[in-house]
């Protein structure tokens, strides 16, 4: 160990990280409770010893709770970590041990040329029969990646955040890896950031606006200690729902190396998105950190400050755990507050983000206690931060600490992800009794859940499904999940599916079950379209992309998980379907209002700008209405905020197993009724191009089939 490489400074509590500047590196970190920091700096990611190793003097190197030191003619590249010296006190919430490095928490990229090994991360000997109030002596810096010192320029080539309207939006959940990680994808960095951008084309073609992926920050792939019990195969952490570095892009999915190059090339990544005009949304997961429980590892937070980053319980050996992953984040202790918001700030500003979608957001109101706050600092915060003020917010509104906040979630301006919007759609289709009612609120906006509290149509994040649960071919093929080859002998997932396999459990040749199960996945791509609110996709279910019934594959990293771009070809019917969807509903506001239906036209006259039917064009018995339900939604002034019109709907909705004869109203005046979707017909008929649709011969009624779906629109004869 070398200690006279450097000459070193005082340097500058701010910022706060790793900062390359022309003098040298700023170092910075906060902690108040430990007693010495020692800053490490080495020259491969698998060292265990550092080249150059320096004790901070308090006097010199500390201004209040941070800790900083300048490394003059240190460069981008450098690769460092930190160690803690204090109280190894775990009953009073205390687990400082100073032979555990630690990772920056505001590092901008982490090694990743190597499996990570971080059982010897654990601060306590996992031999004691006392567990983790035990102290462990064990060094782990050779198993533990190193922090990157980054380079902050980029040519972004004048590229800004596009933050489209999210009204205008259509969302398309997936994942880096999934998106080209499969042979099919044709790419040739496939699983990489790189990857992501030879896939534009795909996104392109399907219409989407905007891709939301799974987390990105970094995390460990091997935390899972399972094995598929059929194969044999190592699980991994695949989702990555459990991060290490806040700041730090997952170095693996770089294809250019894991030194700081993951970071230029996500910059590269977000830069060509922007160029085909879509824009990038990054889910984010402040809830909890890859430390977990007290039995967990000792990577940065819990040797850097533990009862200020987390929720401790009552005895302060332990944690609160409302995320279900054995810690939760102490998101409004005012120092954890500025961490999450300094790491918006980057990834808006540096990173040129146009969203987030925070991972189980209810805990984000939760006080130092545990207690669910009515205006918790963190959230309004996020709201009202005007650097933040026009980059989407989107939230998970639950935990799994009981916390259920959807349609009440704090803060103003917050979007949801509305899970009523997907049970109440799946009820329905699936032919359950007394759906209908939910259902009518559902595709107009959910105003049950946002008019009273003056959020509009677009704050309902709708979805049929997601990354957790069912593909949509599985939703229309399983009764009952299949996680067998999770490692957990099918106990994880959920059992409340709402689903239906049409008479045979998953994959069949019977062409009458195949055939309904195509329509109903139509069925359920028309809903979400034609719905008012912002829609999410789940990647891959334009495909028909099956998980073989698993619904919580969070551990598959193969081909269960990825995107097999081949089923294009087999379902080309269904991939033209759900693109002339999404370009159906870009181009007619009528889809995407800005204000709630009132129940009256935009000139309060007699003419609403929603009118509810059944199937005699009567209007419907809320309380006995079953399977059938028809609207018309009148196209005058259907975006308020432009002043523009559009043309006036007949929409029409049959869940039954029998055939249903509709009678239409009227079209307006000098107008006629044109089909121009029909769920039940084959590729192309079931949706027309504009100006080939079809007129309604005769104009007074429509024989809609079974669970079938019907749009009609009005135009000039």
């Amino acid at each position: 160990m070398r200690h006279s490489l450097y000459a070193v400074e005082p340097g500058s509590p701010l910022p706060l990280g790793a900062t390359s500047l022309a003098e040298g590196v700023n170092f910075a970190i906060f902690s108040r409770h430990a007693e010495a920091m020692r800053l490490c700096l080495y020259e491969s990611s698998r060292d265990e010893l550092p080249s150059f190793e320096y004790r901070l003097d308090p006097r010199l190197n500390r201004t209040g709770d941070i800790w900083h030191v300048l490394v003059p003619e240190l460069r981008p590249g450098a690769l460092y970590l930190w160690r803690a010296e204090g109280p190894f006190l775990p009953r009073k919430g205390h687990r400082f041990n100073p032979h555990k490095a630690l990772l920056d928490p505001y590092a901008k990229a982490l090694t990743g040329d190597f499996a990570w090994e971080l059982s010897a991360a654990r601060a306590y000997d996992p031999a004691s029969p006392e567990a983790d109030l035990s102290y462990s002596a064990q060094d782990d810096a050779g198993s533990l990646p190193k922090c990157v010192v980054v380079s902050d320029e980029f040519d972004w080539g004048g590229d800004r955040p596009l933050n489209y309207p999210l009204r205008h939006c259509v969302i398309y959940e997936a994942h880096v890896k999934g998106l080209s990680r499969h042979p099919s994808s044709g790419v040739a960095h496939p699983g990489s950031y790189r990857g992501v951008v030879e896939s534009i084309p795909r996104l392109k073609a399907l219409g989407v606006t905007s891709l939301e992926l799974l987390p990105v920050q970094e995390f460990d792939e091997l935390e899972n200690p399972r094995s598929d019990p059929r194969t044999g195969e190592r699980l991994r952490n695949y989702w990555g729902y459990s991060t290490m570095a806040f700041f730090a892009p997952k170095g693996s999915y770089s294809s250019a190396g894991s030194r700081g190059e993951q970071v230029a090339e996500f910059k590269a990544m977000v830069r060509e998105l922007h160029a085909a005009g879509i824009e990038l949304i990054l889910d984010i997961v402040f809830n909890h950190s890859a430390e977990g429980s007290e039995l967990g590892p000792t990577l940065s937070f819990r040797g850097l400050d533990n009862p200020i980053y987390y929720i401790l319980d009552e005895d302060r050996r332990y944690y609160k755990n409302y995320s279900g992953c054995g810690n939760t984040l102490n998101c409004n202790h005012p120092v954890v507050r500025t961490l999450i918001r300094d790491c918006l700030h980057y990834w808006v500003v540096d990173m040129h983000v146009d969203g987030f979608r925070f991972d189980l957001g209810s805990i984000l109101g939760r006080d130092q206690t545990g207690k669910l706050l009515e205006n918790p600092p963190i959230i309004e915060g996020i709201a009202e931060d005007p650097i933040l003020r026009h980059t989407k917010i989107i939230a998970e509104a639950w935990d799994a600490g009981g916390a259920y906040q959807v349609g009440w979630f704090p803060g103003g301006r917050w979007a949801e992800w509305n899970d009523r919007y997907r049970d109440d759609v799946r009820r329905f289709w699936r032919g359950d009794p007394g759906a209908v009612r939910n259902l009518a609120t559902r595709i107009t906006g959910s105003s049950d859940l946002y008019l009273r509290d003056g959020r509009k149509p677009f704050h309902s994040i709708n979805f049929v499904t997601a990354h957790d649960g069912f593909t949509l071919n599985d939703l229309v093929s399983y009764e009952r999940k299949r996680n067998e080859a999770n490692g957990e002998a099918g106990r994880d997932g959920s059992d409340a599916n709402l689903s239906a396999n049409y008479g045979e459990e998953g994959p069949t040749r019977n062409a009458a079950i195949e055939a309904t199960r195509e329509k109903q996945a139509k069925n359920f791509l028309a809903t979400l379209l034609l719905s008012i609110g912002t829609p999410m996709i789940l990647a891959g279910d334009e495909l028909r992309r099956t998980q073989g019934g698993n619904n919580n594959a969070y551990c598959q990293d193969n081909p269960t998980s990825w995107i097999d771009w081949a089923l294009a070809a087999a379902h080309p019917g269904l991939y033209r379907f759900a693109a002339k969807l999404v370009e159906l509903r870009l181009r007619h506001p009528s889809f995407r209002r800005p204000e709630f239906f009132t129940g009256q036209d935009a000139d309060y006259n007699a003419c609403p700008d929603i009118t509810w039917f059944d199937e005699t064009g009567a209007n419907p018995d809320w309380a006995r209405a079953e399977h059938r339900l028809a609207a018309r939604i009148d196209g005058s002034k259907a975006d308020i905020l432009a002043d523009r019109d559009d043309n006036d709907f007949y929409l029409i909705f049959n869940a039954a197993a029998e055939s249903a004869l509709f009678s239409i109203g009227p079209a307006p005046l000098a107008r006629r009724w044109y089909r121009v979707v029909d769920t039940s017909l084959p590729s192309p008929e079931d949706l027309l191009e504009p100006g080939e649709e079809l007129p309604l011969l005769p104009q007074d009624e429509y024989a809609v089939a079974p669970r079938s779906l019907v749009l009609l629109l009005s135009k000039p004869e």
